[in-house]
């Protein structure tokens, strides 16, 4: 099984306005160390690692170095991979870093294959990362700032901890947009609280269920694959859709008002019909410098999304494709039936298996994700 990869930065500077009044440390970090300041910022991740520290051997830590990460990390025993190497000023007081420090590891870090970016910071903190992540990749905030309005972060750094806990064992975690906020520190040293939304995160959060398609705390699933087949339907360009077998898949087509074939296998571009049960050599030769997604489920109880029933998406396919253009649509009642065991594939060819391990964006409805993770249980690296 792959290990899970998951980036981590700390901003050493996150905090130190706080203690010493200065109602944060945008700018003032001197100023905050000159009266006395300590860093405490990794102090608040440790807190956090310290939940996952029983899963150490089945983590890959992927950081920047010193403070940024590299030594509590390794300090707690977590196999640690430096992407970055800052060049702060060091002076007699310590180890700085800056803003852009923070934006460059970010950068160097999800660069690599990630399952998720843990941060330690405040509100500024979360800024910089959002300025080069965006909603590319799923991240969590460790609280340590002074300020903390972004709804990015764990409400404390165990229940960060605790978030990832849940990932790394299996539950149903959902995937939700939160905030990114900010005030103007200067404003709110003079009193005044002025505070603008700069963007949104994708952020792991506790399963929950949309209003809309809840009826006695169970999903409507007539109405969650109409909400499933919204969100990929507005996510249709010009590229090829390849729409694998099954209900979930057919939902999508019947909002398309498209002939589906319930046991094989579609292609549609610009939401029409191009092919209809294609096999495995007309998919490659489809596709073949196309830009294309694929639309696959999984096989209830059994948690299989290749492999099963599904054979004329080939390993060569697959390659063809790439890992990021696999859509898995499934409601939540399905996910969590599987009791935390992960997705399998079983394409044909173990390396491809092995390849395609980690955890997907599973769509779940309009705009709500779950993520999940896939790994055969018999590829142990």
């Amino acid at each position: 099984m792959k290990p899970f990869r998951l980036g981590l930065v700390i901003n050493p500077l996150a905090g130190l306005g706080g203690s010493v009044g200065l109602k944060g440390s945008d700018g003032v970090a001197q100023l905050a160390i000159e009266k006395g300041a300590e860093p405490k910022s990794h102090l608040r991740m440790q807190q956090a690692l310290e939940v996952i520290q029983p899963f150490k051997d089945r983590i890959e830590v992927i950081t920047a170095n010193d403070q940024m990460g590299e030594t509590l990390a390794k300090q707690l025993g977590f196999n640690t991979q430096v992407a970055y190497i800052s060049e702060p000023m060091i002076e007699q007081d310590g180890f700085r870093t800056s803003a852009q420090d923070t934006k460059n590891a970010v950068h160097a870090i999800i660069s690599q294959p990630l399952d998720l970016l843990l941060f330690a910071g405040g509100d500024g903190t979360a800024r910089d990362v959002y300025a080069v992540v965006q909603d590319t990749v799923p991240v969590l905030g460790v609280p340590a700032g002074v300020k903390i309005h972004s709804g990015v972060y764990g409400i404390t750094p165990h229940a960060a901890g605790l978030v990832v806990k849940m990932l790394l064992e299996g539950e149903l975690v959902s995937l939700m947009s939160a905030d990114v906020m900010d005030i103007d520190e200067t404003e709110f040293r003079q009193g005044n609280v002025k505070a603008k939304r700069f963007g949104e995160m994708l952020v792991p959060a506790e399963p929950r269920y949309v209003q809309a398609v809840k009826m006695g705390g169970k999903e409507v699933d007539e109405l969650v694959l109409a909400d499933i087949a919204a969100d990929v339907i507005e996510s249709m360009e010009d590229e090829l859709f390849i729409m694998g077998s099954g209900s979930t898949v057919a939902a999508i087509m019947e909002d398309l008002y498209l002939e589906n074939t319930l046991l094989g296998v579609d292609v549609i571009q610009d939401k029409q019909l191009l092919a209809t049960d294609v096999t495995a050599q007309q998919l490659l030769e489809l596709t073949q410098n196309q830009p294309t997604k694929l639309v696959i489920t999984l096989i209830g109880g059994q948690g299989h999304v290749l492999g099963r029933g599904n054979q004329q998406l080939s390993p060569s396919l697959i390659k063809q494709l790439g890992k990021d253009n696999i859509l898995i649509v499934a409601t939540k009642t399905k996910l969590k039936a599987l009791e935390g065991r992960p997705l399998i594939v079983d394409s044909g060819d173990p390396e491809l298996d092995k390849a395609l391990s980690g955890y997907y964006k599973v769509i779940t409805g309009y705009h709500d994700y779950v993520m999940y993770q896939v790994a055969n249980p018999d590829l142990v690296e």
